[in-house]
Parts: C-alpha cells; structure tokens; sequence
C-alpha cells in the first residue's frame, strides 16, 4: 500500500480535504474551522464511479447519419456511437458555423445553467459563453431558477437586488439586536450547507444558538415545523403555501387599522405608499385587509395574526423571507408585500431589524459580506443581445417567434436551431418535464456536455465528457465567502473526460478563436491570475493583505476582507435625499408608477394578493394536495443522487414523500408504502413517509431524483417532483419559475414498482452497448 496524499478541495457544499491512496480516495476530512459541515462531502468518492460517467465521445446513431434531418424522437431512444475526441470537436464546431451561418447566432441557445462545479475557473457554462461571445453571440438567460421573481421586484422597488444576494443585515445583527424574528419560510441548515461558489465556515447554526441564547421571539411561517432547528424552539405557524403574502397583508393592514404605521418613514423614505395603504384599507377592492381576512385565506389564527401585528411595532422586528417563497406564481408579491410590511411597521434601517431574503437559502447569505474582488472567469462582452428569463427554456423552444414580456419590456423568443447545455441538467430543474421532453424534439442539434450520463445528456445528439472537479485543478470563491479555497485535483480522469476548459479551447481553436479564448494561459497560469486579480483587488483598494498565490495554493485557503454587523439602509434611512435608491422615485417603492402604467393583472402597481392558478383554495376535494419540491439533504440539486448521503434519505430505492398522519389515513396510506403522485401533467412514484411535521392538505417531495420514466404511460419511478410541476412565469413582469404551485393527487401504487437505481442503469447500458 503506498501511502496516504492529501488534497485540499471545495465543493459547493464546503471546503474538505481528499485522502488518496493508490490513485483511489480512501477518506473525505472537512476543513477544520468550519464549525459545521456538510456530510455531503462524504459522497464526492462517488465522483470516481465509472457507472454514471460519461467515459467518452459520443453522438446520436441517427444524428451521426442525417445530421439535422434526423428523427429529433431518437433522442433519448437511439444507440450511442463512440467517436474520437477531434471528431467530436469537429462536429461540434461545424455544427456552431452552420447554425450561425445560415440562422444567425440567436439560433444558438448557450445560456446553459447548473451546478456542476464551485470552481470559478473550469465553470462550464461560463466558458460556454465565453466562447460563444467570441464566435458570434448566443441567446442567453437572466436570473436563475432558485431566485428570479425576487430580484425583478427588488431591482424595481429597492433600486437593486443586494437585499436578496447575501447584503441585507448580517446575522451578527440580528442575533444581537432583534427581539422578535419572523421567518417566512426556512432558516434551515439543510440548505444551509450550499453555497454557489463553494463556502469555507458554515455560520448559519451558530448564530441560530445566539438567537436562541439571548431569548428572541421567533415564528416560524412555513408548511413545514423541520424549516428551523427544533431547539430553536420556534413558534410554528402552519400556513397553507402560496399564502404568505396574505399574511404580511393582513399584518400591515391590523398595523394600518389601529393607525401605528410609522407615517415618518413612509413619507420620507417611501414612494406610493398611499397606494398600499388604501389597498390595505380596503379602498380599492373592498376588502380590509387584517387579521381576519388573512386568516380566512392561510388557514391561521385570527387572534395570533393580529398579536403579532402589535408586536412587530412594539419590538425590535425582523422579517427574514426564504427565496423559496418567489418560485411560486405571483411570486414578486412576498418579496414586495415584506418589503410594504417592514416599511408599515417603521423597522427598516434599524440594527437588527426591517426585512431580508434568502437566508439561509444559500450558506453565505446573512454572513460578514466579502468586500474584496471574487476569483471568476471573464465571458467576455456580450456579441448579441438575446435572451430569455431563465425558466422559459420550453416556451422558447415550443414558440419561435412568438413574444413574451420582462420587466416591462415585450421580446421574442428565437428559432432555436442549436442548443449547447454544459455542466447542467433541465431534466432535473426544469417544470413540467413531459412539456420539456415535447419541446426538446425542436432542436435540429443539441450537444451536452457533462461528466455524468444525466437524463439530458442520454437525451443528446453529441455528448462530450468532461472531468469532474476532483480530476482537475481550481479555485473556489464568492462574494458570500470570506475565503478563497484552493480546489487540487486528486484523481486522474476517468476515461477520456477532459476538463471543461480544455474542451472549449479545443473547439474555440477550431472556430479560430482560440488564442483569444486561452489568452496564452493554461490551467494553472489562469488560476494563478484570477487569484492574483483579487490579491491586488484587496491591497490597493481596501489594504488588505492576502498571500501571495504560491502559499495559497500550498495552504489550501486565503482569508478575505469582510464587513460584520451590517445594517441594511441604515444610512439611506438617516438621510434618504442623500443615499437616493436607483428606482423611479430614489426612494423604496410601495407604490409603483412603472407597473401602474403596465397595467399587469398578475403584477398590480402595489404589494397584492393574487389567488395562484393551484393552491389548496383551489382544492377540488380533500384527495388534492399542494406538493412542495424543496432542496433535499442529502444532495445538491441531483448532484451525487447515488452517493451515500442521498441514498440515506431514500427507502425503498426511491424519494420520500412527507405527508400528515390524517391525509395519509383518509387516503389509506401506510408508512413505508410506495404511492403514486399525479395530476394532468404527469406521474410519479415515490414511498410515504408519514409525518405530523407538515401541515395538512400538503406533501413534500423532494427534487433531485434522476428522471426515471418507464413505459408508455412515462410513469417516472425515481420520485422525481418535475413530472408534477407547474411551467409557467410567475408574472408578466419577472417570469421566474413557478415550481411551488402546484396541486396534485395521491393513491397507493398497486403493482412491479421497480428499481429505480437498476432502471436507470439498464436504460443507460442501452444506449452505449457498441
């Protein structure tokens, strides 16, 4: 036995180093200050498993042979032909110059979207982009399928989007000045544990036990009593979903009805507040909005809606909104109704008070902000512009030509000819995935590129095999970090896997961009200059000194310049007419005059409830429920679905789903039992796990179990939430996803349920044997 090498890694859920012993990992340590790791890290070694890698260069039989007049229904369905690695760069090349040159390039999707890797350098879909800005342009997506609508609705009403991207109040704040926390929707560790660009220290639980320690009030509004700590001791209030914003509602209107709204604030740091505040008084619609009306919409208390009330003016208070809340339809009017709620209440700009999102939604937000320049790779200035909001993928390929709207603004979607997705998988993230599997038949060509056989890369017509991030070298690093983390490859590549900048350069070359692709660097002079651009950053600009890259890299880590104890507004509510905010007045927003003259149903021109198209108001009987889709534990997205920690939460070889003793006896379910889950656009199967820690009328399964579907009737078997999911834009203004609204049926499943795992292989073994 040779001895034991050590390699200091990161991944998206924190910072490890790998034990290699004979070119095989034999052990996964966590960074040692961080004070509570993920167990995730435990699974990377499944990284290093042939059977769900990509090994090598491959294209669609039918594709191979008719090119874009093959049968696009092959996808998925046809054998898979090895090719060498120039071939498969050619194909890819050619296919970029005879697409661009015959449709132009916003024929070509590369807005690409995933998680694949924390490293800022071998990022797939930032190199993706940054070579097609250099052949030509591409259409692109703006936000992301975790956080859409929120933005779009802060961009227009607090001037920008820093209150959901990890800069309103640090937690330091809160856990010293606020006396009572309400917490719309999760505070949760399991999420806790991801952040996008990799996350050294783990800070979330040790400001929870501050808060817990100094005795403040918290609530917790949320289908689910597990979205805190049980020792955070939590009030737990058990809203029916998609109601939150007739709650926050409800509670400004009783803070507007006993007349303590802070009219000082309002006056001189708000714009349109006359427009809420007679929406709350019932001035427009006829509806006063208080405890009562909320309570007859959230299914909550009347008389704790309205003790509440009080005590938010009375105290020190703070509203903390999980991002979770704006994946629903309509979901601009939480964001925008807590943003009415805390300004109502006079809070904002207060230490430890006013209103925050996304915390806990990812690891960093809420931690000391990094000050410094985070480590990334340039895409380069934009060839084109064409985009689309990121959850429209199926819109765009099912409507060519056909227009949408974006933040006020009316655009077309292209005719996509060319889709180029690397290091991501719509099979796992997208809504509605038999809709997705129709629209993913209009391509002429789609090329995945992918260091696992994912259910989008098995639907390919060219596939190429990238390394996963333990086979090469990187840096990790973002602006919710306070560290910069060495990433050293531990293994050899599996196969003929190359690393993502290797394919790209490969390609670019062959597009003849290459030099400007590489710029003279290889991998390590590339990493060495992306970390000394943020060296230098810090130095000049904030005096703060950090290693020279020889140590760091040696070291494993780089400490950044943070800021701790940050109260969000706090100068802007001192002096608003010298701090002016970038929205149409320079002042917080409540009242719009922008979505006044738009005259949207579906985004009124002030905070509003809006019934979604699915919730349990809706319900047609007691046999529906609402499905709520959440991040899983064990697993990132469908990241190492089939390592240690992801197969720990499943039982019987697929997902669990959460349901309410009563729900489970009025429907004659047992613990343990397999029960199939669908509505009109899909099925699934999924095993019951019986809990009286959901609300009723809800069950909760989680997303990530890779798309499984088995004969005609595409009944998925892996538990796989998306079959279920509603594809539509939350609203004509944001069109961020609405995966959170959605209704459907459950019954036992009577029958060969089959083995997810073994399916999924068996399909696999398929479409490779040569």
């Amino acid at each position: 036995m040779g001895k034991i090498n050590r390699f200091p890694h990161c991944s998206h859920w924190g910072a490890y180093t790998i034990l290699v012993q004979d070119g095989q990992i034999v052990g996964v340590e966590p960074l040692p200050q961080d004070p509570a790791p993920s167990r995730i890290i435990g699974s990377v070694k499944e990284w290093a498993n042939p059977e769900r890698r990509v090994l090598q260069p491959m294209v669609r039989q039918g594709w191979l042979e008719k090119r874009q007049g093959s049968d696009r229904r092959g996808r998925g369905q046809e054998r898979l032909v090895p090719v060498s690695w120039d071939e498969a760069t050619t194909l890819v090349a050619d296919e970029i110059r005879r697409v661009s040159g015959s449709f132009g390039n916003a024929s070509i999707f590369a807005g690409s979207y995933g998680w694949t890797s924390c490293g800022r350098f071998h990022h797939a879909p930032s190199l993706l982009k940054r070579m097609m800005n250099l052949a030509g342009g591409f259409t692109g997506h703006v936000d992301t399928y975790s956080i859409a609508a929120g933005p779009v609705i802060l961009r227009h009403t607090l001037g920008d989007e820093k209150a959901c991207g990890g800069q309103s109040n640090t937690l330091d704040t809160i856990a010293t000045h606020t006396d009572t926390l309400v917490v719309f929707g999760a505070l949760s560790p399991r999420t806790a544990q991801n952040e996008a660009g990799g996350i050294g220290v783990h800070s979330l639980e040790t400001y929870l036990r501050q808060i817990a320690a100094r005795g403040t009030k918290v609530i917790l509004v949320s289908p689910l009593r597990d979205d805190l700590p049980d020792w955070l001791d939590a009030e737990w209030w058990p809203i029916r979903p998609n109601t939150d914003t007739a709650l926050m509602l409800g509670l400004a209107g009783e803070i507007v009805k006993a007349g303590r709204q802070d009219d000082d604030f309002l006056t001189r740091c708000t714009s349109g507040s006359d427009m809420l505040l007679g929406y709350l008084r019932g001035q427009t619609d006829g509806a006063v909005k208080d405890a009562a009306w909320a309570a007859a919409i959230t299914g909550l208390d009347r008389d704790r809606i309205a003790a509440l009330a009080r005590r938010l003016v009375d105290t020190r208070s703070m509203l903390t909104v999980s991002w979770s809340l704006q994946r629903a339809h309509h979901g601009e009017q939480p964001f925008w109704a807590a943003l009415g709620l805390a300004a109502v209440s006079g809070q904002i700009g207060l230490p430890g008070g006013g209103v925050g999102y996304g915390y806990a939604s990812l690891g960093g937000v809420g931690a000391p902000i990094n000050l410094g320049k985070s480590p990334y790779i340039s895409q380069l200035p934009k060839a084109i512009d064409s985009f689309i909001p990121v959850a429209r993928i199926s819109d765009m390929l099912l409507n060519p030509g056909g227009t949408y709207t974006y933040e006020g603004e009316t655009r077309s979607y292209p005719d996509t000819r060319l889709v180029y997705w690397a290091g991501g998988n719509p099979y796992h993230h997208h809504q509605d995935l038999n809709r997705l599997s129709e629209a993913w038949t209009k391509p002429e060509t789609i090329i995945v590129q992918d260091p696992m056989f994912t259910a989008t890369a098995q639907r390919a017509d060219i596939i190429l095999p990238a390394s996963t991030s333990i086979e090469r070298n990187d840096i990790a690093g973002n602006k919710r970090s306070d560290l910069i983390l060495a990433m050293h490859k531990a293994i050899e590549p599996l196969g003929q896997s190359r690393s993502d900048f290797d394919i790209f350069n490969a390609i670019a070359t062959k597009l003849g961009v290459g030099h400007a692709f590489n710029e003279g660097r290889d991998e390590m002079g590339w990493l060495r200059h992306m970390y000394e651009i943020s060296r230098n950053d810090a130095q000049t600009r904030l005096d703060f000194a950090m290693p020279t890259f020889d140590d760091f890299w040696q070291t494993g880590f780089a400490a950044c310049p943070t800021l701790a104890e940050h109260t969000y507004l706090a100068d802007f509510r001192e002096h608003p007419q010298d701090h002016a905010l970038a929205t149409e007045s320079g002042k917080i927003v409540l009242g719009s005059e922008t979505l006044s003259r738009l005259n949207y149903a579906d985004c009124q021109a002030h905070p509003a409830w809006i019934e979604p198209a699915e919730w349990l108001g809706k319900a047609r009987d007691v046999s529906e429920m609402h499905l709520i889709s959440h991040q899983p534990e064990g697993r990132l997205h469908s990241q190492l679905e089939a390592g240690a920690s992801s197969l720990a939460m499943k039982r019987n070889g697929r997902e669990q789903a959460r349901i309410h003793p009563q729900d489970a006896a009025a429907l004659g379910l047992n613990d343990g039992a397999t029960i199939r889950l669908w509505n009109d656009r899909g099925a699934c199967l999924a095993t019951a796990l019986v809990t009286d820690g959901v609300c009723r009328g809800v069950v909760v399964l989680p997303t990530g179990a890779w798309f499984t579907p088995t004969g005609n009737s595409g009944l998925d078997i892996s538990g796989n939430p998306n079959v279920l999911t509603l594809d539509i834009g939350t609203s004509q203004f944001g069109q961020g996803c609405s995966a959170h609204t959605c209704l459907v049926r459950i019954e036992a499943y009577v029958g060969d349920a089959g083995d997810a795992m073994q399916t999924y292989q068996d399909n696999l073994a398929t479409l490779v044997a040569v």
